[in-house]
């Protein structure tokens, strides 16, 4: 299963679907909720997004892995990577690979690059129920600034849509918050295997931000990989076949009864 994030859709995994298909996986890759809409009409009309938080999200996606016949790796990414921890903090999944992911509540790092990346949903409190779109330019600064402009400018085109802001404001508010939406047992025993994934130059998600949130871990089998040269858009930026390729592997050397064609 793979779980895209804020300002994608399920188009952004589309190389993704293909390389893990070809090797034999039955792969989903599902929409949010109340993101099952033409891209063209959510980015006509961001209030269709407003106010959707990362609980709604999470139980979204705990429904359709309810649905299988056997536990999911689940691969998310960005505010994706966040409910793949929660995902596993109750206990689906055979695996689960945080990639560039949301920190979960007792992440306490906040880089001044990341602060500025989500500057244009949370530097505004009348945006906690509205879908916040990014401009190109920001789009380019702050998710994709490993791409030259000209193809900054078109992964833009063919993947950004307006993102709900509430799962920012969560995130930022959890460690202020008892009972927020982020928070997980790091001490949980029987936690399925978790592989962070981070990018050195990654603005919107920094490494030392996942470094940190994988460090806050003290039970279970986890692990963290950093890629060197690669922004928030590593999904869909050029190298990530090795992004894809390791994630999965160290996925099924870990995953209980995760095979291919499961």
């Amino acid at each position: 299963m793979l779980i895209h994030g804020l300002w994608m859709t399920p188009l952004s995994w589309h190389d993704w679907v293909s390389y893990l298909e070809d090797r034999g996986y039955r792969v989903i890759a599902p929409t949010w909720p109340r993101m099952d809409r033409p891209i063209e009409e959510l980015r006509a009309h961001p209030s269709l997004v407003g106010g959707l938080g990362v609980t709604e999200v999470t139980d979204h996606h705990a429904e359709l892995i309810s649905r299988l016949d056997t536990p999911p790796i689940v691969m998310g990414h960005s505010v994706g990577g966040l409910v793949t921890q929660l995902l596993l903090d109750r206990g689906l999944g055979a695996a689960g690979v945080a990639i560039h992911p949301g920190q979960t509540k007792g992440v306490f790092g906040l880089p001044p690059a990341q602060l500025r990346a989500a500057l244009p949903a949370v530097g505004n409190p009348f945006n906690l129920n509205r879908g916040v779109p990014l401009t190109p330019a920001q789009f380019h600064w702050g998710f994709a600034n490993a791409l030259s402009e000209e193809d900054a400018r078109e992964a833009w085109s063919n993947h950004h849509v307006p993102a709900p802001a509430r799962p920012l404001f969560q995130a930022a508010l959890a460690n202020f918050t008892p009972r927020a939406a982020t928070r997980v047992d790091y001490r949980k025993a029987d936690r399925a295997p978790l592989l962070f994934v981070a990018g050195d130059a990654d603005r919107t998600v920094p490494a030392s931000v996942v470094k940190e949130n994988h460090r806050r871990y003290k039970s279970g089998v986890t692990h963290y990989m950093e890629f060197p040269g690669r922004s928030h858009f590593t999904v869909g930026e050029k190298g990530w076949e090795e992004v894809v390729g390791r994630s999965l592997e160290w996925a099924v050397a870990h995953s209980a009864g995760a095979r291919s064609g499961s």
